[in-house]
């Protein structure tokens, strides 16, 4: 079947997920090693962008806010695309330990892929953020003193996560799957604008920034409700993506 009938065929079978880029594990079934590795390395470049932007936009416009934020959600967003393009057949370019879950509740992942893939995950955000450090001349870890703890702040992190998991699952699972890098990088930029907490969505990045006292920067002792608010959201999400998209019909 081409590509320009992905389409036909909807509900989208598991054994399409399972290869689909953030819903699977990569169309080139490489060993769990390589796959693991793409992972640490694609999280540590997002929280490379996710940081260095925002040391630059600090850096380049101090005193005009609302633009250091539009500089730090574009080059975010552009990284995003990059990536989920670079390792999407490889790992899955989940790069977010929420993604990762869900796979795992939907079962297009193992539980020790799974388990795995979270590892690298936090590994490569906390080492994306040591090099972003490094590379603009800061201390190679410098905890945050930026706290982000308020009631709007939580409910803006589920919004975020419940949002990108429906855009994921949305687009794979109604045959729009080259669409994904695209959908996920507008909805991570636009959600930097209409939340309150500027859309983290994603556990293994808000302990990455924890280790920059700089513009993306999270105070560590802000950390762990973001997490929870973000597992939230993806418990809504698993419930929306089963009311929405519903799994194909068993042949007899």
């Amino acid at each position: 079947m081409s590509a320009a009938h992905d389409g036909d065929r909807l509900p989208v079978p598991d054994d399409e997920l399972a290869r689909a880029p953030e819903t699977g594990t990569g169309r080139l079934g490489l060993d769990l090693t390589r796959r693991v590795l793409a992972e640490a390395l694609g999280t540590a470049f997002l929280v490379m962008a996710v940081i260095g932007s925002g040391i630059m936009a600090q850096r380049l416009s101090p005193d005009d806010v609302g633009l250091q934020l539009l500089e730090n959600a574009f080059a975010t967003a552009g990284a995003l695309v990059g990536l989920i393009l670079m390792f999407g057949a490889v790992s899955g370019a989940h790069f977010n330990p929420v993604v990762t879950l869900t796979d795992r509740i939907f079962g297009t992942i193992s539980s020790r892929d799974a388990g795995l893939y979270v590892v690298a995950q936090v590994a490569g955000a906390c080492l994306g953020a040591m090099l972003a450090n490094v590379m603009f001349d800061l201390p190679v870890v410098e905890w945050s003193t930026k706290s982000r703890s308020s009631g709007a702040l939580w409910l803006s992190e589920v919004v975020a996560t419940v949002g990108l998991l429906l855009v994921i699952h949305g687009c794979v699972r109604t045959g729009r799957a080259r669409v994904v890098p695209f959908a996920v990088a507008a909805w991570i930029g636009g959600a930097y604008w209409f939340t309150s907490s500027t859309s983290f969505a994603n556990p293994a990045v808000t302990v990455g920034r924890a280790f920059s006292d700089t513009f993306a920067g999270i105070a560590p002792a802000s950390v762990p409700m973001f997490v929870v608010m973000q597992l939230v959201g993806l418990v809504v999400a698993v419930g929306l993506i089963r009311l929405f998209f519903p799994r194909p019909p068993e042949e007899s």
